[in-house]
C-alpha cells in the first residue's frame, strides 16, 4: 500500500480491520476525494477528529495520530455527484505528517498494522470475554455470542475487532481500543471491565453523593 493516502476524519466513527461500513459522501471536498482514489488502490485513512473540531471542520481540525485504512468495496456514484460505498477495514496506520496541496486532507503515513497472532485468546480468555459481555449486554449477548462465534466462526482478531466496533462505546473509547494495537484484547477485556464497576457505583460514582472537594 502506498505511504501517502487521503484522510477522511469524522467526529463518531473509528474503524477497525475487517470490519465494514457503509459510507454517505456529500460534502464537495470528499466528493473530490472519491473520484481521486476511485481508480487506483481506493483507500481512505479513517480519523478521529479530537478536541473542539466543530470550529475548524472546514479547515484542518485536530486528528488523533492513529487511524485505521479502509478499501471501497462497493461504490455507487449518484446523478448529483454524491457516493454510497461500503469502506472495509485493512490496516491501522500513524501519521507521520499532513499534506495539505488539494481541497481534501492527505498524509504520509507509517503503517502499523496488527499481526493477528498478537489477539489470538486462549480458551480461559474467550469464556472471560464471554461473560464480561453477558454482564454488559445482558441475555441479548448469549445469541449474539452463537451467531458470531460459533455460526460465523470469528476468533482472534477479527471477533476482536468485530466486537470493538460493534459494541456500544463511546468514540474515545473506541480510539483507545484502536491505539492498543498488539494489547488490544487485554485493553478491551478492561474496558468491559471498567464499565461494569462503573454501572455498579452509578452516576454519582466512587464518591458516591456530592463529589466537590472536602471544605
Amino acid at each position: 500500500m502506498n505511504r501517502i493516502i487521503p484522510l477522511f476524519p469524522l467526529p463518531n466513527l473509528v474503524l477497525f480491520p475487517h470490519t465494514d461500513v457503509p459510507l454517505h459522501i456529500f460534502e464537495p471536498r470528499y466528493r473530490q476525494m472519491i473520484a481521486d482514489v476511485a481508480e487506483g488502490e481506493r483507500i481512505i485513512g479513517m480519523m478521529l477528529l479530537k478536541g473542539d473540531w466543530e470550529r475548524d471542520y472546514y479547515a484542518y481540525p485536530d486528528i488523533y495520530a492513529i487511524g485505521c485504512a479502509g478499501k471501497i468495496e462497493r461504490l455507487v456514484r449518484m446523478p448529483d455527484g454524491r457516493y454510497n460505498l461500503i469502506l472495509q477495514g485493512l490496516s491501522e496506520f500513524r501519521v507521520a505528517r499532513e499534506i495539505r496541496d488539494r481541497s481534501y486532507r492527505q498524509a504520509e503515513v507509517d503503517w502499523c498494522g496488527v499481526n493477528p497472532d498478537s489477539l489470538q485468546m486462549t480458551d480461559r480468555t474467550m469464556d472471560h470475554l464471554r461473560e464480561l459481555l453477558l454482564s454488559y449486554i445482558g441475555e441479548p449477548a448469549r445469541d449474539a455470542w452463537r451467531t458470531v462465534v460459533q455460526e460465523r466462526g470469528l476468533r482472534g482478531a477479527r471477533l476482536i475487532n468485530f466486537l470493538c466496533f460493534h459494541l456500544d462505546l463511546s468514540p474515545l473509547e473506541k480510539q483507545t481500543l484502536l491505539e492498543a494495537l498488539e494489547e488490544r484484547t487485554a485493553c478491551l477485556l478492561d474496558v468491559l471491565t471498567f464499565k461494569l464497576a462503573e454501572r455498579k457505583m452509578g452516576p454519582a460514582g466512587p464518591g458516591g453523593g456530592d463529589s466537590g472537594p472536602p471544605q
